[in-house]
């Protein structure tokens, strides 16, 4: 029992942890952003809009703006050399964050074959999501199926592909249904439908 509940708990850790750090850093860049404007907007007064509405509209134009540009600076030779400082000093000294950038990382990478062939898994009756990682010469195929909210975490599935439908859909796409909770998971059956 004392086992059980452990693991159960660093599991759960394990899926929260991450979207916790994530919307925390969004929460203090929104607010920070919204402190640093308010005294201008307030001073301007543009009562048409509201202050509040104009704020907080200002603050995720602003967030938005930063995102892409702090993207278009890493780009650059002296903005990867600045990043890799900060990635080797700072961000790999916290925890779970080289597992979660590998793994995103391995989903996302244009010179690796896996994860660039989405499957409908049928396990058990059960139609999961899943992304083809390994095609075996014995006719097995090795299947991951992400969880949802956090697709980091998973299950590995050696199946025949008679138990697998192959989908013409991007894995960005498949990627969104898992993140979202399902949300959007028409393409996945509308595509299914097709073959059928």
């Amino acid at each position: 029992m004392k086992r059980f509940l452990t693991t159960t708990l660093l599991g759960g850790l394990l899926v929260v942890l991450p979207i916790g750090l994530f919307l925390g850093l969004v929460n203090f860049l929104w607010d920070l952003v919204s402190k640093l404007i308010k005294p201008v907007v307030n001073f301007l007064k543009f009562e048409t809009f509201g202050n509040e509405f104009l704020i907080q509209l200002t603050a995720f134009a602003i967030v938005i703006a930063a995102c892409f540009f702090i993207g278009l600076f890493v780009r650059t030779r002296i903005g990867k050399g600045i990043w890799r400082f900060i990635e080797t000093n700072i961000l790999e000294k916290l925890p779970f964050y080289k597992t979660i950038k590998d793994t995103v990382g391995t989903l996302f990478s244009s010179r690796d074959k896996s994860f660039k062939k989405v499957v409908l898994v049928d396990v058990m009756n059960t139609q999961m999501t899943g992304f083809v990682t390994n095609e075996h010469t014995n006719g097995i195929i090795t299947v991951f199926v992400p969880t949802a909210p956090n697709p980091t975490n998973g299950f590995i599935f050696h199946l025949p592909a008679d138990k697998l439908i192959f989908l013409d859909i991007s894995p960005e796409d498949a990627m969104r249904t898992v993140i979202g909770v399902g949300t959007g998971s028409n393409i996945l059956f509308d595509d299914a439908k097709k073959k059928e």
